[in-house]
């Protein structure tokens, strides 16, 4: 991956471009959470993550724990549950910090599909890990399996929601966006 620092006329475009992909990860959430859980209570596919992880690959960690944050706050307050930060922040830092040491270390070595599943599992695993902290329920480690399951099936799918969105757009379309004067 390269990445390119933005400066000077091009930060304007920068910040519109995070801006497209925090409000683009926002809505997902909120429709995704409309929908009732995936087997689990409270499992959601997590398609919101593909905005986040896009603005890992086109731009740094920073902005990507920043698409994380802000969806993260943004979603627990319009969806009406604010306890859900403890849960949705923890798990999305962990997974953007899983994400970004795996793109900056081993990519190309392992694809884009395999840093999301990899990131998927991670989240799910802190979440429940917060929530036996929490609730002091050491039983709910019994769901361990199951949502490393589901972590594999919903990184699958964002990372090959993102690998065709990096694939059928051209590469120049992205950097026309990011580094056009």
């Amino acid at each position: 991956m390269s990445m390119r620092k933005v400066s000077g006329k091009n930060a304007a475009k920068k910040i519109a471009v995070l801006a497209l992909l925090t409000g683009l990860s926002l809505i997902t959430f909120i429709i995704e959470s409309l929908f009732p859980p995936l087997i689990i209570p409270g499992a959601k596919m997590g398609l919101a993550n593909v905005f986040s992880f896009a603005a890992l690959i086109m731009y740094s960690p920073l902005e990507a724990f920043a698409v994380v944050g802000i969806r993260t706050l943004l979603g627990a307050v319009y969806a009406g549950n604010v306890s859900a930060i403890l849960y949705s922040f923890t798990g999305g830092v962990v997974s953007m910090t899983v994400s970004s040491l795996l793109v900056y270390t081993v990519y190309p070595k392992i694809s884009v599909m395999s840093v999301s599943v990899i990131a998927a599992v991670a989240h799910n695993i802190t979440q429940n890990a917060v929530f036996v902290a929490l609730s002091g329920s050491a039983l709910m480690f019994g769901y361990m399996p199951y949502l490393a399951l589901l972590g594999i099936l919903s990184g699958a799918i964002v990372g090959g929601v993102t690998m065709l969105i990096f694939k059928g757009v051209p590469k120049n379309a992205f950097e026309k966006v990011i580094f056009s004067k």
